[in-house]
């Protein structure tokens, strides 16, 4: 996997407005954003300006306006910060966060039931190999 580069929280939500609708304009981007927060443009063109310089983003000219594409995949991006996140507060097991939710009661029966079908299914597909 290549470098991921570092993104705040605010940039995050710019990241998933492109990953959404990518390729998409700066005043698409900024109508997206500003109908679910509370940013003024030049904010959000300074986060799209960042995340161009971080090489989170491609910006094309195209006539007046930027066309931004992502430059990291979601799924990527994701996959790295949930490793962090357990790295950072379980150790990197996965095992010591579920339990942590168990024995905090922070799981609901209905959940612990899914997470049970989930196991059994991927014990199914172990088994067919």
């Amino acid at each position: 996997m290549k470098e991921i580069p570092q993104i705040s929280e605010a940039e995050y939500e710019v990241m998933k407005v492109i990953w959404n609708y990518e390729p998409i304009s700066t005043p698409e981007v900024v109508e997206k954003l500003s109908n679910k927060s509370d940013w003024k443009p030049n904010t959000i063109h300074t986060m799209l300006a960042r995340l161009v310089k971080k090489k989170a983003l491609h910006a094309r000219k195209d006539g007046r306006v930027f066309i931004y594409t992502s430059l990291v995949e979601k799924h990527d991006y994701v996959e790295q910060k949930s490793k962090s996140f357990l790295q950072q507060f379980f150790g990197g097991t996965l095992n010591s966060m579920v339990l942590n939710f168990i024995e905090n009661d922070q799981l609901s029966n209905e959940e612990i039931s899914e997470l049970k079908k989930i196991l059994s299914m991927r014990d199914k597909k172990e088994g067919e190999k």
